[in-house]
Protein backbone atom coordinates (compact mmCIF):
# COMPACT_ATOMS: atom_id res chain seq x y z
CA UNK A 1 0.00 0.00 0.00
CA UNK A 2 2.93 2.20 -0.70
CA UNK A 3 1.20 3.80 -3.95
CA UNK A 4 -1.00 6.85 -3.49
CA UNK A 5 -4.31 5.82 -3.93
CA UNK A 6 -8.28 5.90 -2.91
CA UNK A 7 -10.82 3.46 -2.24
CA UNK A 8 -14.59 2.85 -1.52
CA UNK A 9 -16.08 0.93 2.09
CA UNK A 10 -18.79 -1.62 1.17
CA UNK A 11 -19.56 -4.76 2.19
CA UNK A 12 -20.77 -7.17 0.14
CA UNK A 13 -24.35 -7.60 1.38
CA UNK A 14 -24.90 -3.89 0.82
CA UNK A 15 -25.04 -4.32 -3.08
CA UNK A 16 -27.90 -4.21 -4.60
CA UNK A 17 -29.34 -6.74 -6.47
CA UNK A 18 -32.52 -8.44 -6.79
CA UNK A 19 -32.90 -10.77 -4.05
CA UNK A 20 -33.02 -9.94 -0.42
CA UNK A 21 -29.42 -9.64 -0.28
CA UNK A 22 -25.97 -8.29 -2.11
CA UNK A 23 -23.69 -10.77 -2.94
CA UNK A 24 -21.04 -12.19 -5.38
CA UNK A 25 -23.00 -12.10 -8.04
CA UNK A 26 -23.15 -9.72 -10.87
CA UNK A 27 -23.65 -6.55 -8.72
CA UNK A 28 -20.33 -7.12 -7.12
CA UNK A 29 -19.11 -6.70 -11.23
CA UNK A 30 -20.78 -3.57 -11.57
CA UNK A 31 -19.98 -2.18 -8.57
CA UNK A 32 -16.19 -2.98 -9.51
CA UNK A 33 -16.72 -1.41 -13.01
CA UNK A 34 -17.75 1.93 -11.21
CA UNK A 35 -14.62 1.65 -9.47
CA UNK A 36 -12.61 1.61 -11.92
CA UNK A 37 -15.04 4.28 -13.92
CA UNK A 38 -14.30 6.60 -10.57
CA UNK A 39 -10.70 6.17 -11.03
CA UNK A 40 -10.66 4.25 -7.11
CA UNK A 41 -7.84 1.33 -6.77
CA UNK A 42 -9.30 -0.85 -3.40
CA UNK A 43 -12.38 -2.31 -2.27
CA UNK A 44 -12.77 -2.83 1.40
CA UNK A 45 -15.36 -5.24 2.71
CA UNK A 46 -16.13 -6.13 6.04
CA UNK A 47 -15.33 -10.04 7.15
CA UNK A 48 -17.17 -12.19 4.80
CA UNK A 49 -17.81 -15.50 7.32
CA UNK A 50 -21.11 -17.18 8.24
CA UNK A 51 -22.43 -14.95 10.93
CA UNK A 52 -24.52 -15.87 13.89
CA UNK A 53 -26.71 -14.42 16.63
CA UNK A 54 -27.58 -10.37 15.37
CA UNK A 55 -25.96 -10.95 12.17
CA UNK A 56 -22.99 -9.20 13.16
CA UNK A 57 -20.13 -9.96 10.45
CA UNK A 58 -17.28 -9.75 13.56
CA UNK A 59 -19.37 -12.86 15.22
CA UNK A 60 -18.89 -15.54 12.64
CA UNK A 61 -19.10 -19.27 13.50
CA UNK A 62 -15.96 -19.63 11.60
CA UNK A 63 -12.44 -18.12 11.24
CA UNK A 64 -12.95 -19.78 8.04
CA UNK A 65 -15.20 -20.31 5.87
CA UNK A 66 -17.27 -18.05 4.06
CA UNK A 67 -21.06 -17.11 4.30
CA UNK A 68 -23.58 -19.18 2.48
CA UNK A 69 -25.99 -16.13 1.78
CA UNK A 70 -23.20 -14.16 -0.39
CA UNK A 71 -23.27 -17.23 -3.03
CA UNK A 72 -25.21 -15.78 -5.88
CA UNK A 73 -28.39 -17.54 -7.25
CA UNK A 74 -27.24 -15.71 -10.67
CA UNK A 75 -24.00 -17.76 -10.99
CA UNK A 76 -25.59 -21.00 -10.01
CA UNK A 77 -27.35 -20.40 -12.69
CA UNK A 78 -24.50 -19.19 -14.92
CA UNK A 79 -22.86 -22.60 -14.12
CA UNK A 80 -25.77 -25.04 -14.87
CA UNK A 81 -26.55 -25.71 -11.23
CA UNK A 82 -30.15 -24.20 -11.40
CA UNK A 83 -32.66 -22.78 -14.15
CA UNK A 84 -33.68 -19.18 -14.40
CA UNK A 85 -37.27 -20.27 -13.51
CA UNK A 86 -35.85 -21.70 -10.21
CA UNK A 87 -34.74 -18.40 -8.85
CA UNK A 88 -37.41 -16.49 -10.01
CA UNK A 89 -39.84 -16.71 -7.38
CA UNK A 90 -37.46 -15.96 -4.86
CA UNK A 91 -36.76 -12.64 -6.25
CA UNK A 92 -37.54 -10.61 -3.65
CA UNK A 93 -35.60 -7.44 -3.44
CA UNK A 94 -35.68 -4.93 -0.77
CA UNK A 95 -34.69 -1.11 -1.68
CA UNK A 96 -32.29 0.05 0.72
CA UNK A 97 -32.09 -2.69 3.59
CA UNK A 98 -31.37 -6.31 3.87
CA UNK A 99 -33.59 -8.87 5.16
CA UNK A 100 -31.45 -11.47 6.89
CA UNK A 101 -34.60 -13.71 7.74
CA UNK A 102 -35.88 -13.63 4.04
CA UNK A 103 -32.71 -14.28 2.40
CA UNK A 104 -31.64 -16.96 4.76
CA UNK A 105 -34.75 -18.79 4.02
CA UNK A 106 -34.75 -18.66 0.19
CA UNK A 107 -30.49 -19.15 -0.42
CA UNK A 108 -30.69 -22.00 1.63
CA UNK A 109 -33.83 -23.68 -0.36
CA UNK A 110 -31.87 -23.02 -3.37
CA UNK A 111 -28.32 -24.03 -2.09
CA UNK A 112 -30.12 -27.13 -1.64
CA UNK A 113 -31.57 -27.50 -5.30
CA UNK A 114 -27.90 -26.62 -6.26
CA UNK A 115 -26.18 -29.49 -4.50
CA UNK A 116 -28.76 -31.94 -5.65
CA UNK A 117 -28.40 -31.35 -9.50
CA UNK A 118 -24.55 -31.28 -8.74
CA UNK A 119 -24.77 -34.57 -7.00
CA UNK A 120 -27.17 -36.20 -9.95
CA UNK A 121 -24.32 -35.26 -12.40
CA UNK A 122 -20.62 -36.11 -12.52
CA UNK A 123 -19.58 -34.24 -14.18
CA UNK A 124 -17.96 -31.80 -11.72
CA UNK A 125 -17.52 -33.98 -8.83
CA UNK A 126 -13.58 -34.10 -8.81
CA UNK A 127 -13.28 -30.20 -8.17
CA UNK A 128 -15.11 -30.63 -5.57
CA UNK A 129 -13.45 -33.54 -4.12
CA UNK A 130 -10.20 -31.82 -4.78
CA UNK A 131 -11.58 -29.09 -2.66
CA UNK A 132 -12.19 -30.77 0.22
CA UNK A 133 -8.88 -32.44 0.13
CA UNK A 134 -7.46 -28.89 -0.12
CA UNK A 135 -9.36 -27.42 2.97
CA UNK A 136 -9.59 -30.36 5.13
CA UNK A 137 -7.90 -28.79 7.47
CA UNK A 138 -10.99 -26.73 8.47
CA UNK A 139 -14.13 -27.85 6.22
CA UNK A 140 -13.86 -30.87 8.07
CA UNK A 141 -14.40 -29.84 11.22
CA UNK A 142 -16.77 -26.58 10.28
CA UNK A 143 -19.01 -28.85 7.69
CA UNK A 144 -19.65 -31.40 10.67
CA UNK A 145 -20.01 -28.59 13.13
CA UNK A 146 -22.80 -27.02 11.06
CA UNK A 147 -24.48 -30.74 10.43
CA UNK A 148 -25.08 -31.31 13.94
CA UNK A 149 -26.07 -27.44 14.38
CA UNK A 150 -29.15 -27.88 12.15
CA UNK A 151 -30.00 -30.52 14.01
CA UNK A 152 -29.30 -29.70 17.73
CA UNK A 153 -31.04 -26.42 17.07
CA UNK A 154 -28.04 -24.49 18.66
CA UNK A 155 -24.72 -23.33 17.36
CA UNK A 156 -23.84 -23.61 21.57
CA UNK A 157 -21.80 -27.06 21.68
CA UNK A 158 -21.48 -26.79 25.00
CA UNK A 159 -25.56 -27.39 25.10
CA UNK A 160 -25.30 -30.73 22.72
CA UNK A 161 -24.60 -34.52 23.61
CA UNK A 162 -21.76 -35.10 26.01
CA UNK A 163 -19.37 -37.35 23.81
CA UNK A 164 -19.86 -34.76 21.08
CA UNK A 165 -19.55 -31.57 22.92
CA UNK A 166 -16.09 -32.80 24.23
CA UNK A 167 -15.02 -34.33 20.39
CA UNK A 168 -15.02 -38.32 21.42
CA UNK A 169 -12.89 -39.42 18.81
CA UNK A 170 -15.54 -42.30 18.70
CA UNK A 171 -18.79 -39.97 18.51
CA UNK A 172 -17.01 -37.75 16.07
CA UNK A 173 -16.48 -40.76 13.54
CA UNK A 174 -20.46 -41.86 14.50
CA UNK A 175 -21.41 -38.40 13.82
CA UNK A 176 -19.08 -38.21 10.56
CA UNK A 177 -20.97 -41.31 9.43
CA UNK A 178 -24.26 -40.52 10.61
CA UNK A 179 -23.97 -36.88 8.85
CA UNK A 180 -22.04 -37.84 5.43
CA UNK A 181 -25.33 -36.17 3.37
CA UNK A 182 -25.09 -32.98 5.51
CA UNK A 183 -21.46 -32.89 5.04
CA UNK A 184 -21.18 -32.83 1.99
CA UNK A 185 -23.88 -30.25 1.36
CA UNK A 186 -21.68 -27.95 3.46
CA UNK A 187 -18.73 -28.00 1.81
CA UNK A 188 -20.24 -28.19 -1.45
CA UNK A 189 -21.78 -24.40 -0.09
CA UNK A 190 -18.11 -23.88 1.04
CA UNK A 191 -16.36 -24.76 -2.68
CA UNK A 192 -18.76 -22.66 -4.75
CA UNK A 193 -18.42 -19.32 -2.15
CA UNK A 194 -15.06 -20.25 -3.14
CA UNK A 195 -15.65 -20.50 -7.06
CA UNK A 196 -17.71 -17.85 -6.76
CA UNK A 197 -15.32 -15.31 -4.76
CA UNK A 198 -12.08 -16.53 -7.03
CA UNK A 199 -14.23 -15.34 -10.18
CA UNK A 200 -14.65 -11.95 -8.65
CA UNK A 201 -11.04 -11.47 -7.29
CA UNK A 202 -10.00 -12.87 -10.90
CA UNK A 203 -12.25 -10.22 -12.26
CA UNK A 204 -10.56 -7.08 -9.83
CA UNK A 205 -7.36 -8.18 -10.66
CA UNK A 206 -8.11 -7.61 -14.23
CA UNK A 207 -9.58 -4.36 -13.85
CA UNK A 208 -6.49 -3.52 -11.70
CA UNK A 209 -8.53 -3.24 -8.34
CA UNK A 210 -6.82 -4.73 -4.97
CA UNK A 211 -9.44 -6.11 -2.53
CA UNK A 212 -9.17 -5.49 1.23
CA UNK A 213 -10.20 -7.92 3.81
CA UNK A 214 -11.09 -7.49 7.51
CA UNK A 215 -10.08 -10.77 10.04
CA UNK A 216 -11.98 -9.95 13.32
CA UNK A 217 -9.41 -9.93 15.99
CA UNK A 218 -11.57 -12.74 18.40
CA UNK A 219 -14.21 -15.95 17.21
CA UNK A 220 -17.15 -16.30 19.33
CA UNK A 221 -17.65 -18.95 21.69
CA UNK A 222 -20.32 -21.35 19.50
CA UNK A 223 -17.91 -21.27 16.80
CA UNK A 224 -16.52 -24.24 15.31
CA UNK A 225 -13.32 -22.60 15.87
CA UNK A 226 -13.73 -22.76 19.59
CA UNK A 227 -15.65 -26.43 19.47
CA UNK A 228 -12.38 -27.75 17.66
CA UNK A 229 -10.11 -26.34 19.44
CA UNK A 230 -10.93 -25.86 23.41
CA UNK A 231 -7.48 -26.02 24.48
CA UNK A 232 -7.00 -22.16 22.69
CA UNK A 233 -9.30 -20.24 24.68
CA UNK A 234 -9.82 -19.58 28.13
CA UNK A 235 -12.53 -22.16 29.24
CA UNK A 236 -14.00 -24.34 32.21
CA UNK A 237 -14.27 -27.81 32.43
CA UNK A 238 -17.95 -27.17 31.10
CA UNK A 239 -16.12 -25.74 27.91
CA UNK A 240 -17.72 -22.15 28.96
CA UNK A 241 -15.55 -19.05 29.07
CA UNK A 242 -14.18 -17.86 32.39
CA UNK A 243 -13.84 -14.39 30.79
CA UNK A 244 -14.74 -12.55 28.05
CA UNK A 245 -13.32 -9.80 25.72
CA UNK A 246 -14.24 -6.27 25.86
CA UNK A 247 -12.90 -2.25 25.70
CA UNK A 248 -12.89 -0.58 28.89
CA UNK A 249 -15.35 2.88 28.77
CA UNK A 250 -14.18 5.09 25.46
CA UNK A 251 -16.17 7.22 22.57
CA UNK A 252 -18.85 4.90 22.38
CA UNK A 253 -19.87 3.77 25.91
CA UNK A 254 -20.01 4.92 29.00
CA UNK A 255 -19.68 1.49 30.81
CA UNK A 256 -17.78 -0.12 27.97
CA UNK A 257 -18.66 -2.98 26.17
CA UNK A 258 -18.49 -6.81 26.21
CA UNK A 259 -18.28 -8.75 23.43
CA UNK A 260 -19.03 -11.82 25.23
CA UNK A 261 -16.09 -13.61 22.74
CA UNK A 262 -13.44 -16.32 24.84
CA UNK A 263 -10.33 -14.88 25.04
CA UNK A 264 -7.15 -16.40 23.46
CA UNK A 265 -4.86 -18.54 25.46
CA UNK A 266 -2.04 -16.53 23.54
CA UNK A 267 0.99 -19.05 25.64
CA UNK A 268 -1.15 -21.99 24.30
CA UNK A 269 -1.28 -20.63 20.51
CA UNK A 270 2.65 -19.80 20.87
CA UNK A 271 3.97 -23.09 22.04
CA UNK A 272 2.29 -24.48 18.62
CA UNK A 273 3.80 -21.23 16.90
CA UNK A 274 0.78 -19.88 16.15
CA UNK A 275 -0.55 -22.40 13.86
CA UNK A 276 -4.31 -21.96 13.90
CA UNK A 277 -3.73 -18.00 13.30
CA UNK A 278 -1.47 -18.45 10.74
CA UNK A 279 -3.88 -20.75 8.94
CA UNK A 280 -6.70 -18.51 9.17
CA UNK A 281 -4.71 -15.40 8.09
CA UNK A 282 -3.36 -17.54 4.78
CA UNK A 283 -7.23 -18.05 4.00
CA UNK A 284 -7.99 -14.87 4.09
CA UNK A 285 -4.78 -13.68 1.95
CA UNK A 286 -6.10 -16.42 -0.83
CA UNK A 287 -8.62 -14.07 -1.22
CA UNK A 288 -7.65 -10.80 -0.32
CA UNK A 289 -4.74 -8.37 -1.27
CA UNK A 290 -4.40 -6.65 1.79
CA UNK A 291 -5.94 -7.46 5.23
CA UNK A 292 -6.97 -4.92 8.19
CA UNK A 293 -6.21 -6.52 11.37
CA UNK A 294 -9.09 -5.86 13.82
CA UNK A 295 -8.34 -4.77 17.21
CA UNK A 296 -4.66 -4.68 16.51
CA UNK A 297 -4.04 -3.01 19.63
CA UNK A 298 -5.52 -7.19 21.51
CA UNK A 299 -2.07 -7.96 20.12
CA UNK A 300 -0.40 -5.63 22.31
CA UNK A 301 -2.60 -5.86 25.17
CA UNK A 302 -6.16 -6.94 25.87
CA UNK A 303 -9.18 -6.45 27.89
CA UNK A 304 -11.16 -9.47 29.44
CA UNK A 305 -14.09 -9.44 31.42
CA UNK A 306 -14.96 -11.85 34.01
CA UNK A 307 -17.82 -13.98 32.52
CA UNK A 308 -21.29 -12.62 33.18
CA UNK A 309 -20.52 -9.61 34.54
CA UNK A 310 -23.30 -6.80 33.33
CA UNK A 311 -20.64 -3.91 32.08
CA UNK A 312 -16.84 -4.23 31.37
CA UNK A 313 -15.83 -1.36 34.32
CA UNK A 314 -14.58 -3.85 36.32
CA UNK A 315 -12.23 -5.82 33.38
CA UNK A 316 -8.43 -5.77 33.24
CA UNK A 317 -5.72 -6.02 30.59
CA UNK A 318 -3.72 -8.48 30.00
CA UNK A 319 -0.42 -8.80 27.62
CA UNK A 320 -0.80 -10.17 24.23
CA UNK A 321 1.77 -12.14 22.32
CA UNK A 322 3.11 -8.62 20.43
CA UNK A 323 6.50 -9.14 18.67
CA UNK A 324 6.83 -13.02 18.27
CA UNK A 325 3.36 -13.07 16.78
CA UNK A 326 4.38 -10.54 13.90
CA UNK A 327 7.74 -11.88 13.92
CA UNK A 328 5.70 -15.43 13.31
CA UNK A 329 3.65 -14.16 10.61
CA UNK A 330 6.34 -12.22 8.49
CA UNK A 331 8.46 -15.78 8.94
CA UNK A 332 5.33 -17.07 6.47
CA UNK A 333 4.34 -14.23 4.80
CA UNK A 334 7.58 -12.13 4.36
CA UNK A 335 6.52 -8.32 4.11
CA UNK A 336 2.97 -8.34 6.53
CA UNK A 337 0.26 -7.12 3.90
CA UNK A 338 -2.06 -5.73 6.97
CA UNK A 339 -4.22 -2.42 7.92
CA UNK A 340 -4.09 -2.07 11.74
CA UNK A 341 -7.02 -1.29 13.17
CA UNK A 342 -5.60 0.37 15.76
CA UNK A 343 -8.47 2.72 17.46
CA UNK A 344 -8.48 3.18 21.16
CA UNK A 345 -6.47 3.60 23.51
CA UNK A 346 -3.15 3.10 21.44
CA UNK A 347 0.05 3.52 24.00
CA UNK A 348 3.56 3.45 22.82
CA UNK A 349 4.07 -0.43 22.31
CA UNK A 350 1.45 -0.38 20.41
CA UNK A 351 3.12 2.19 17.83
CA UNK A 352 6.68 0.75 18.00
CA UNK A 353 5.20 -2.44 17.66
CA UNK A 354 3.54 -1.12 13.88
CA UNK A 355 6.46 0.62 13.48
CA UNK A 356 8.88 -2.25 13.75
CA UNK A 357 6.61 -4.32 11.19
CA UNK A 358 5.88 -1.24 8.61
CA UNK A 359 2.21 -1.86 9.59
CA UNK A 360 0.09 1.36 8.52
CA UNK A 361 -2.19 2.29 10.89
CA UNK A 362 -5.90 3.89 10.39
CA UNK A 363 -6.74 7.69 10.75
CA UNK A 364 -10.60 9.03 10.89
CA UNK A 365 -11.34 12.46 10.30
CA UNK A 366 -14.55 12.44 12.35
CA UNK A 367 -12.61 11.60 15.52
CA UNK A 368 -9.88 13.84 14.67
CA UNK A 369 -12.19 16.67 13.98
CA UNK A 370 -13.71 16.26 17.71
CA UNK A 371 -9.94 17.55 18.43
CA UNK A 372 -7.78 19.03 16.38
CA UNK A 373 -5.86 16.98 13.10
CA UNK A 374 -2.82 17.02 12.62
CA UNK A 375 -0.55 15.32 9.67
CA UNK A 376 -1.38 12.19 8.83
CA UNK A 377 1.52 9.72 8.71
CA UNK A 378 2.59 8.62 4.70
CA UNK A 379 2.42 5.14 5.75
CA UNK A 380 -1.51 5.06 6.60
CA UNK A 381 -4.80 4.34 5.73
CA UNK A 382 -7.47 7.54 6.19
CA UNK A 383 -11.23 7.28 6.32
CA UNK A 384 -14.17 9.62 6.60
CA UNK A 385 -15.47 7.05 9.46
CA UNK A 386 -15.60 3.74 9.66
CA UNK A 387 -18.64 1.02 9.85
CA UNK A 388 -18.78 1.35 13.85
CA UNK A 389 -18.95 5.48 13.04
CA UNK A 390 -22.55 7.43 11.94
CA UNK A 391 -22.12 8.57 8.64
CA UNK A 392 -20.12 11.33 8.40
CA UNK A 393 -23.66 13.42 7.15
CA UNK A 394 -25.35 12.59 10.52
CA UNK A 395 -22.08 12.96 12.90
CA UNK A 396 -22.25 16.86 11.34
CA UNK A 397 -26.18 16.98 12.13
CA UNK A 398 -25.50 15.69 15.64
CA UNK A 399 -22.32 18.46 16.33
CA UNK A 400 -23.14 20.92 18.19
CA UNK A 401 -23.79 23.74 16.06
CA UNK A 402 -20.77 26.06 17.27
CA UNK A 403 -18.54 23.10 16.44
CA UNK A 404 -20.67 22.63 13.22
CA UNK A 405 -19.61 26.84 12.13
CA UNK A 406 -15.92 26.08 13.11
CA UNK A 407 -16.03 22.97 10.63
CA UNK A 408 -17.12 24.54 8.00
CA UNK A 409 -14.04 27.10 8.20
CA UNK A 410 -12.07 24.49 8.30
CA UNK A 411 -12.95 23.46 5.36
CA UNK A 412 -13.85 26.36 3.80
CA UNK A 413 -17.53 24.87 2.40
CA UNK A 414 -21.36 25.20 2.81
CA UNK A 415 -23.40 23.13 5.36
CA UNK A 416 -24.72 21.73 1.95
CA UNK A 417 -21.17 20.72 0.89
CA UNK A 418 -19.18 19.50 4.50
CA UNK A 419 -19.68 15.59 3.65
CA UNK A 420 -17.55 16.66 0.02
CA UNK A 421 -15.82 18.83 2.35
CA UNK A 422 -14.39 16.00 4.38
CA UNK A 423 -13.84 13.42 1.19
CA UNK A 424 -12.15 16.11 -0.21
CA UNK A 425 -9.54 16.42 3.26
CA UNK A 426 -9.24 12.73 3.46
CA UNK A 427 -8.37 12.64 -0.26
CA UNK A 428 -5.66 15.58 0.26
CA UNK A 429 -4.34 13.91 2.89
CA UNK A 430 -0.75 12.87 3.04
CA UNK A 431 -1.62 9.16 4.17
CA UNK A 432 -1.05 7.03 1.07
CA UNK A 433 -4.56 5.30 1.03
CA UNK A 434 -8.01 7.35 1.08
CA UNK A 435 -10.94 4.77 1.95
CA UNK A 436 -14.46 6.59 1.68
CA UNK A 437 -17.60 4.39 3.22
CA UNK A 438 -19.80 4.39 0.08
CA UNK A 439 -23.01 6.14 2.69
CA UNK A 440 -20.66 9.22 2.44
CA UNK A 441 -20.28 9.25 -1.38
CA UNK A 442 -24.24 9.41 -1.19
CA UNK A 443 -24.14 11.73 1.78
CA UNK A 444 -26.69 9.73 3.52
CA UNK A 445 -28.20 10.41 7.05
CA UNK A 446 -27.75 8.40 10.21
CA UNK A 447 -30.73 6.02 8.59
CA UNK A 448 -27.35 4.46 6.77
CA UNK A 449 -25.49 3.79 9.32
CA UNK A 450 -24.02 0.28 9.34
CA UNK A 451 -23.68 -0.39 13.11
CA UNK A 452 -23.99 1.03 16.60
CA UNK A 453 -21.73 -0.38 18.82
CA UNK A 454 -22.51 -1.99 22.20
CA UNK A 455 -26.67 -2.28 20.33
CA UNK A 456 -27.26 -6.02 19.43
CA UNK A 457 -30.00 -5.45 17.44
CA UNK A 458 -30.87 -3.88 14.39
CA UNK A 459 -27.43 -3.25 12.65
CA UNK A 460 -25.56 -4.09 9.52
CA UNK A 461 -28.77 -3.73 7.25
CA UNK A 462 -28.12 -0.68 4.81
CA UNK A 463 -27.59 -1.55 1.71
CA UNK A 464 -27.29 0.69 -1.79
CA UNK A 465 -30.33 1.63 -3.73
CA UNK A 466 -30.69 0.62 -7.49
CA UNK A 467 -28.73 3.61 -9.70
CA UNK A 468 -27.37 5.28 -6.65
CA UNK A 469 -23.63 4.92 -7.48
CA UNK A 470 -24.59 6.57 -10.54
CA UNK A 471 -22.20 8.12 -14.00
CA UNK A 472 -21.88 11.59 -12.37
CA UNK A 473 -21.16 10.25 -9.60
CA UNK A 474 -18.09 8.51 -10.71
CA UNK A 475 -17.23 11.75 -12.77
CA UNK A 476 -17.47 13.79 -9.68
CA UNK A 477 -15.42 11.07 -7.12
CA UNK A 478 -12.78 10.57 -10.51
CA UNK A 479 -12.31 14.17 -10.37
CA UNK A 480 -11.53 14.75 -7.11
CA UNK A 481 -9.03 11.67 -6.99
CA UNK A 482 -7.05 13.36 -9.85
CA UNK A 483 -6.59 16.51 -8.31
CA UNK A 484 -5.52 14.86 -5.50
CA UNK A 485 -2.79 12.43 -7.44
CA UNK A 486 -4.63 9.32 -6.29
CA UNK A 487 -5.84 8.21 -9.96
CA UNK A 488 -4.83 4.65 -10.58
CA UNK A 489 -7.61 4.02 -13.66
CA UNK A 490 -7.47 5.75 -16.93
CA UNK A 491 -9.53 3.78 -19.30
CA UNK A 492 -12.70 5.17 -19.03
CA UNK A 493 -11.68 8.42 -18.45
CA UNK A 494 -8.49 10.00 -19.77
CA UNK A 495 -6.59 11.94 -17.75
CA UNK A 496 -7.44 15.17 -19.83
CA UNK A 497 -11.12 14.93 -19.49
CA UNK A 498 -10.91 14.86 -16.01
CA UNK A 499 -8.60 17.23 -15.42
CA UNK A 500 -10.71 19.79 -17.77
CA UNK A 501 -13.88 18.39 -15.32
CA UNK A 502 -11.32 19.51 -12.38
CA UNK A 503 -10.67 23.49 -13.92
CA UNK A 504 -14.04 23.26 -15.05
Amino acid sequence: MNTRSSGILLHLTSLSNRYAIGDLGPSAMAFVDFMVESGQHWWQMLPIGPTGQDNSPYQSISAFAGHPLLVSPDRLVEQGLLKSSDIEFYISCNEGRVNFLAAEGFRHRLLMKAFENFEKNKDRQSELDAFIRAQAYWLEDFALFSAIRKTEGTSDWTQWDQELHTRKPEAVLRAQKYYADDIRYHQFVQWQFSVQFNQLKAYCASKGIGLIGDVPHFVVHQSADVWTHPELFKLDAGGNPTVVAGVPPDYFSKTGQIWGAPVYRWEELAEKNYRRWIQRLQIALSRFDVIRLDHFIGFVRFYEVPAGAKTAVDGQYQSGPGVSFLEALRQDFGPLPFIADNLGVVTPQVTALMDQFQIPGTQVLQFEFALNPGKHPVQSVVYTGTHDNDTTAGWYHNLPSTQRDILQKKLGVSNEEIVWGMIREAFSSEANVAIIPAQDLLVLASGARMNFPGVAKGNWQWRLKSGELSRKLAQRLGSLTLSNGRLQHTSIYSGEKLQAEVVG
